[in-house]
């Protein structure tokens, strides 16, 4: 069974436009559209980088992927401690990008969490 797609979010205000003209003025439109309209990245838009630089820091990505899938399964630090036999506190410290996770702590984790141990190298 097909999941159901949401449909794409537009920004606040703006409505699609699509209308027929003659060659010769189309040139002439887009100059005037794009003067009184943002481009695509108009103000309030940024990228994917520039949102996890703002919002998590200096973190590397296999930390941000570590406490994405402990949030995804459900678990609590405590909780995969106690399934993986690591300590919470260095979770956290990887969590945190404080501590490397290396090869075999991250097929431990990898295994507890559901996911492909690569994510965490």
């Amino acid at each position: 069974m097909q999941e159901h797609t949401k449909k794409r979010r537009t920004e606040k205000g703006l409505v699609p436009l699509h209308f027929l003209v003659h060659p010769a003025n189309v040139e002439r439109i887009r100059r005037y559209v794009s003067s009184i309209e943002p481009d695509d990245q108009s103000e309030g838009s940024i990228t994917a980088e520039e949102f996890f630089r703002e919002h998590l820091g200096d973190r590397p990505e296999w930390a941000v992927n570590l406490l994405g899938a402990r949030t995804r399964e459900g678990f609590t630090q405590l909780q995969l401690a106690e399934l993986t036999g690591i300590p919470q506190r260095h979770i956290s410290e990887m969590e945190n990008g404080k501590r490397s996770i290396g090869k075999e702590r991250a097929r431990v984790l990898a295994k507890a969490l559901n996911t492909d141990y690569r994510h965490f190298l």
